[in-house]
């Protein structure tokens, strides 16, 4: 079972132990008078687990075994320097294989499955910044150039430049001058703008508002340097801004429950789903002790064929009987100020009627290329799917695609060859669309298409009604946080 412990009694722990342990043996054990040591040579290096005497010997060694072969999946070497690069994705890993002082019954594909799982908000984050941050860029370079040329048009008429009013003499220092300038291309709306603290430069540098031909362009390069600076460091505040649209702020409440869904899906480009599985689980955290003994009523809507799994520290007749969420020993809380998963549920199938979003992609010869007709259509008219991207590769070097006909709006990376259909919702009003292009290529050039989205309603309808505590069933205040997303989505 859990039992607190000091970082200290920890530290005195690991201490003594190479003071105690024996060799030759490739399982070996040794034992003090209130703990008992169980470890494995692993080259240089020792996998120990620490117990209470009164543990079951051969289940330690059973989870000794899972914890080294844990370390290679992470650790190309199993040396020093090479774990301590790795220690976060081994802690994580440990994490899933005890939970609550017990071991949880996973095997090493599972635990590598879990791992990864929580990997993917991360990506969605750094897609969505990258992306704001290219748009951001785009957008200072183009104000610049009309700064530039409104510029050039007033020394041809000899008029004072517009916008320029307002900002004092020219005994205004040119490092000032630079970033009020660059704070009124982001923020034109603003009347006023109050001089910025002067940056560190030389005299030699200074720019005058009243310089002429060569002045001009370099004061230009400078603004565009300066401005990419101060672009990327209020990108912050617009990535936040994102965020909140995104993911709108919850009031958490000192019972908090995570409903999380992620699917994987491939389907053929003629039809058919070679294969689609939906990984989902209820994540619970209190927040406060008294709120400890608590059980969790869950409703299961799904005719789907879903597999349920409850956490082993929960009794499972009580949930199977009434679908109630509790401790086998109702006198125990749950853990305080952590994230516990309690209930853990799988969908696979090649059923196409499962399929949430269709896409349909039929690309065409023509004389002059390729023209290429996709389409979406929503299955699950429950759902609704926010930020969906679909993107398509392009044959490399023969230009932009020429639109047709689109329902949202696209993007096109010369870079990357891909062409991004960009669908801010897709729910029972907006089911279908479809978009129409045309390009050089070949129909194989234009495979596999990838589709990404998020929606605040899971898959699977499995939700938590109410909660209650365990003395007296009076209900206790939660909150829920709901999010279904995509791990891979492809049509080959």
């Amino acid at each position: 079972m859990f039992v607190e412990m000091t970082r200290t009694r920890i530290e005195g722990l690991l201490a003594a132990f190479p003071k105690l342990m024996n060799t030759g043996k490739q399982h070996t054990f040794v034992e003090t008078e209130s703990v008992r040591y169980v470890y494995q040579p692993m080259e240089k290096l020792y996998m120990v687990l620490i117990t209470t005497k009164n543990s079951n010997i051969l289940e330690d060694l059973e989870t000794l075994r899972l914890f080294s072969r844990v370390i290679p999946e992470y650790c190309r070497a199993l040396e020093e320097n090479e774990i301590s690069e790795h220690c976060f994705d081994l802690i994580f890993a440990f994490d899933e294989i005890v939970a609550l002082g017990y071991r949880e019954n996973v095997n090493l594909a599972q635990i590598r499955t879990f791992t990864e799982m929580d990997s993917h908000e991360e990506k969605v984050f750094r897609a969505v910044r990258e992306t704001q941050e290219r748009e951001a860029k785009a957008e200072m370079r183009r104000k610049a150039k009309e700064l530039q040329q409104a510029r050039r048009d007033a020394e041809r008429q000899g008029k004072k430049a517009p916008g320029f009013g307002g900002f004092g003499s020219s005994t205004v220092s040119g490092g000032s001058t630079a970033a009020m300038i660059t704070e009124t291309i982001i923020e034109t709306d603003k009347p006023k703008v109050a001089p910025a603290p002067a940056r560190p430069s030389g005299p030699s540098k200074a720019l005058k508002l009243g310089a002429k031909g060569k002045e001009v362009d370099n004061f230009v390069d400078k603004l565009k340097s300066e401005g990419e600076t101060i672009m990327s460091s209020s990108m912050g505040k617009r990535t936040s801004e994102a965020t909140k649209v995104h993911a709108p702020p919850i009031n958490m409440e000192s019972v908090h429950m995570k409903i999380e869904e992620k699917i994987t899906l491939t389907c053929g480009r003629d039809g058919g789903l070679q294969n689609m599985e939906l990984h989902g689980m209820i994540m619970l955290r209190i927040s406060d002790d008294k709120f400890g003994r608590i059980r969790l009523h869950v409703e299961n809507e799904d005719k789907k064929g879903v597999q349920l799994q409850t956490h082993p520290n929960v009794d499972k007749k009580l949930f199977t009987a009434e679908s109630l969420i509790g401790l086998k020993n109702p006198e125990k809380s749950f853990p305080v100020s952590s994230d516990v998963g309690v209930l853990k549920w799988r969908l696979q199938t090649t059923e196409e009627s499962f399929i949430p979003l269709t896409i349909n992609c039929w690309p065409s010869e023509s004389g002059n290329g390729c023209d290429v007709n996709i389409e979406y259509e929503l299955q699950e008219d429950n759902l609704e799917l926010n930020d969906v991207v679909i993107t398509i590769p392009l044959p490399s070097g023969v230009g932009a695609p020429v639109i047709g006909e689109i329902d949202g709006e696209y993007r096109h990376d010369s870079r990357r060859n891909t062409l991004e259909w960009c669908l801010p919702v897709i729910d029972a009003k907006n089911k279908s669309g479809s978009l129409e292009f045309s390009i050089a290529g070949q129909p194989n050039d234009f495979f596999p298409v990838q589709v990404s989205f998020i929606s605040k309603k899971n898959y699977c309808n499995i939700q938590v009604t109410k909660v209650t505590q365990v003395d007296g069933n009076s209900p206790v205040r939660f909150s829920t946080e709901t999010t279904f997303l995509v791990d891979k989505y492809e049509i080959l």
